[in-house]
């Protein structure tokens, strides 16, 4: 999967599964700008990368932010002259709790880092990829949404990704005639840090009871996936090998959402 002369641009970058696709973009080639809204945690990815052999370079920005995300893509663009690729990955879980508790300021900043986000990623990055003939914009969704609705008190995070794949598959036909692909991951139980960005509340007032058979994860008998099983996915539709799949959710969850949805 050869990505050499390409140029990616992966929000979100600084840790989980930003981090392992720009470390395996890198490797296979991309040149690729790095962005988090934290500047120790992103010159680290960039740092590795580059020691690495790789080519990256660090871009700070709160992707809710519109003149903070034109001023980092537009930085990447006069740094390597181009843009191919384009993984709105940034997101948080947000805070979880009963629809009557959550408070419009939680509903706000949930929306905005992942909905809003998502949306100025693509708004400023979009043209650069026209400029450049065709591209590929991926966007990490999630199995809460889309298949499965049983996790209580999440509601805020799921409209937001419910929303984006929607945003994808509109997209998908949007810029087809521009041969720009589209498509979402859909991750379930990652191993990632995203949960140190979850506060739950009463969600147990939102529960509606329900009798699984054992094991969350078919396929791992309950072991979560990894960062780098989300990266090789995100490296196959961001390739040309995947030059024919747009407006796609993929679901990679090893049959959770099939059993809990």
């Amino acid at each position: 999967m050869d990505l050499n002369g390409k140029v990616a641009l992966i929000t979100g970058a600084g840790s989980g599964i930003g981090k392992a696709s720009a470390t395996l973009f890198a490797s296979a080639g991309a040149s690729v700008g790095v962005l988090s809204r934290t500047e120790d945690e992103i010159r680290k990815t960039a740092d590795e990368i580059t020691a690495a052999g790789g080519k990256a370079i660090p871009l700070v920005a709160d992707v809710a932010d519109s003149e903070a995300v034109k001023r980092a893509v537009d930085r990447l663009v006069q740094e390597y002259e181009r843009l191919d690729i384009v993984f709105a990955n940034a997101g948080i879980n947000g805070v979880w709790a009963p629809i009557d508790e959550l408070t419009p300021e939680e509903w706000d900043r949930t929306i905005n880092i992942n909905l809003r986000g998502t949306y100025l990623t693509l708004h400023h990055a979009v043209p650069h990829l026209k400029k450049a003939g065709g591209g590929s914009v991926l966007v990490t969704a999630s199995i809460n949404g889309t298949r499965v609705f049983s996790n209580a008190g999440a509601t805020a995070y799921s409209c937001t990704k419910a929303a984006q794949v929607a945003m994808v598959q509109m997209l998908a036909l949007e810029l087809a005639k521009h041969r720009i692909r589209v498509n979402a991951i859909c991750p379930g139980m990652i191993d990632t840090e995203i949960q140190d960005n979850t506060q739950s509340r009463n969600t147990a007032e939102a529960e509606e009871a329900a009798e699984y058979p054992d094991g969350e994860i078919p396929l791992t008998r309950g072991k979560p996936g990894s960062s780098a099983d989300v990266a090789e996915l995100a490296l196959f539709l961001a390739s040309d090998r995947s030059k024919h799949i747009t407006g796609t959710p993929v679901w990679i969850d090893g049959a959770e959402s099939l059993l809990i949805g």
